[in-house]
């Protein structure tokens, strides 16, 4: 256990908890890792980044498309429209102070998922910028739960 999670076990072990729940619910563990890198990139959280980076490439997750996942609106080919729908809403979610989460954004991922899938992408969604914002107020780095 690091510094950052004997600070404060409860609130780690529910994060992870609805982590599990969110990711379990959506059912594609390599979108769930997309989302996950597309929002800590936006946070700027390098912890994360380096966390879902590996485990985005454990589930088969392609370089090219890690490596372009930064420019995917421009990426044509590379994802998926449910990708798409998925990645546009992740950011739309995870900067809110541009405003609420555009009709259209939330439209056409409600065109590619069930109901309840929406609503575990929404909690996934949730859940990183949360985490985010734990480990980059707190500094922790990359590999930082390792040491």
């Amino acid at each position: 256990m690091n510094r950052s999670q004997a600070l404060d076990p409860q609130v780690f072990q529910a994060m992870s908890a609805l982590s599990a729940a969110a990711k379990k619910g959506l059912g594609d563990p390599v979108l769930a890792e997309l989302v996950m890198i597309r929002a800590s990139q936006v946070n700027h959280c390098a912890f994360c980044l380096d966390m879902h980076l590996r485990l985005a490439r454990k589930n088969g997750e392609s370089e090219d498309r890690i490596q372009f996942l930064n420019a995917w609106e421009e990426a044509e080919g590379l994802y998926t429209g449910r990708e798409r729908a998925a990645l546009a809403l992740t950011e739309a979610v995870t900067v809110l102070t541009d405003g609420f989460v555009p009709d259209a954004v939330y439209e056409e991922a409600a065109e590619h998922f069930e109901e309840a899938e929406l609503a575990h992408l929404i909690a996934l969604i949730t859940v990183i910028n949360g985490w985010n914002r734990l480990m980059v107020s707190r500094r922790v780095p990359p590999g930082g739960l390792q040491k």
